[in-house]
């Protein structure tokens, strides 16, 4: 009903397969077949005159009977499912090939290699494939309007006919049960816009995209319900001047009507107002009367806006539909534990080595204790796990302290050999200093006695 599509045979690879769908065909028995199975990028089935996936024969049961219902499948050579438009028969569970085939629209879908047979491919009408791939279907993958084989024609038949194979005249004329199929028919056209004037038109498409957009919204979890609507009995109030306050706005609305809640909004950060406000009235109907009479008044030198609060932000919810709020999740949880710390100490029996402190008390008194629940094994078995947790505390922040000493000292012990490796370094080059000094004035020292000695020689020699 969407288009012509051609397949090819591998009549010598499948000559079983291939003659039963051949033969199948010459006798019209795929005519009005539905497509009952459509997997997006997966695969598309057919060829069940029923079109419920569960009948079906291949034609060896119009010439043999029954007992030739089905056909054992053919697995040599093998063939895999690698590429869109692979034509296999459909396994009936037992190995074993009726009249239902699929052809697939996606890729080496190899799961499929060794269940059904494969026996051809689509050579033309890849176009119309892909608008069947698409086409929308139902949580068990049946398409909502009916796509159907209205015709086969066989181009080239290799087989020579079975004798007593029923081939008839002409197509038969499909019957009001096969095309009854509860779905929307295949020629049925689909207009919403057929019979209704533009304003109701666009009324129907605003009112679409306030459905979407309340379902995304409650996808992101920013609505608990995509059908929940604000309260009716709440103003918003807007162009209101900073300088106003909600103990004015209330005295202002207050004369049309009991009010439970009147809030300004005010940044979180600074406290400054907003310039909006929203108005809670006891009953509707003032909600109404302050909406009508209160629409561009002055108050504090500004014309103000009033309108119906558009906002769900006050309606308690948690999570997606959910009808509890954060408060109630937390004592329900704490209600829990409470439940199995009792469980728990009930289980626990009281140590022997403890003697019981109502044992030298009076009978009286002793009854007193055990009715008052003085001594009580589980407030005893409390008050050891608090004593537990109360030393293990200790020893966490006593680690805790002795760990942060040891990495001060670390520290203390690493700037101290810092400073004393400074202090020997800067005496060391001191001293190398104060060597080279002296060794330069020794050496003038030595220098100016020799030339002392020199002098006084020369003088000695001359009165030769």
């Amino acid at each position: 009903t969407l288009g012509d599509i051609v397949v090819d045979l591998y009549t010598e690879e499948r000559p079983k397969a291939c003659l039963n769908f051949l033969k199948l065909c010459k006798i019209k028995f795929y005519n009005y077949c539905l497509i009952h199975n459509v997997q997006r990028d997966f695969i598309v089935q057919t060829g069940d005159p029923t079109g419920t996936g569960r009948g079906g024969e291949s034609v060896f049961c119009k010439l043999y009977g029954d007992q030739a219902r089905f056909f054992d499948a053919e697995k040599v050579p093998r063939i895999k499912h690698k590429k869109k438009g692979t034509v296999s028969m459909v396994n009936n569970g037992s190995d074993q090939h009726g009249s239902q085939f699929l052809i697939t629209t996606g890729e080496n879908v190899d799961y499929l290699d060794g269940i059904h047979t494969v026996f051809g491919e689509v050579t033309e009408g890849m176009d119309v494939l892909a608008k069947i791939n698409e086409t929308f279907v139902d949580k068990d993958f049946v398409p909502y309007q009916d796509i159907r084989i209205n015709h086969t024609v066989i181009l080239d038949d290799p087989y020579d006919d079975p004798p007593d194979l029923p081939v008839p005249d002409r197509s038969p004329e499909p019957t009001k049960e096969q095309l009854d199929s509860g779905r929307i028919g295949a020629d049925e056209v689909i207009d919403d816009a057929e019979g209704k004037d533009p304003e109701v038109l666009d009324e129907l498409l605003k009112e679409k995209d306030a459905k979407t957009q309340a379902i995304l919204l409650e996808m992101v979890g920013d609505l608990p319900d995509a059908d929940v609507r604000p309260p009716e009995n709440v103003l918003f109030v807007c162009k209101l001047n900073p300088v106003t306050t909600d103990e004015d706005l209330e005295i202002i609305f207050s004369r049309f009507g009991q009010i439970q809640c009147c809030e300004i909004i005010r940044d979180w950060k600074t406290g400054e107002s907003l310039c909006y406000a929203f108005i809670e009235f006891d009953k509707v109907e003032d909600c109404e009367k302050a909406y009508f009479k209160m629409d561009n008044v002055l108050i504090d030198d500004r014309r103000i806006h009033v309108d119906f609060s558009q906002s769900v932000s006050k309606i308690k919810w948690k999570g997606k539909g959910g009808k509890y709020t954060k408060d109630d999740f937390k004592a329900y949880e704490k209600d829990l534990d409470n439940r199995s710390k009792l469980a728990l100490k009930d289980k626990v029996k009281p140590k022997q080595e403890y003697p019981s402190p109502t044992m030298n008390l009076p009978f009286q008194e002793m009854t007193e204790h055990s009715s008052k629940g003085a001594f009580s094994r589980y407030e005893l078995l409390l008050d050891d796990n608090e004593e537990q947790d109360n030393r293990k505390d200790e020893r966490k922040q006593r680690e805790k302290r002795r760990q942060s000493d040891d990495e001060d000292n670390r520290k203390a012990k690493k700037s101290k050999d810092a400073d004393e490796s400074r202090r020997d370094r800067k005496e060391g080059r001191q001293r190398s200093r104060s060597r080279v000094i002296s060794g330069i004035e020794d050496a003038r020292d030595r220098t100016g006695e020799g030339r002392h000695r020199a002098t006084f020689a020369i003088s000695l020699q001359r009165p030769r």
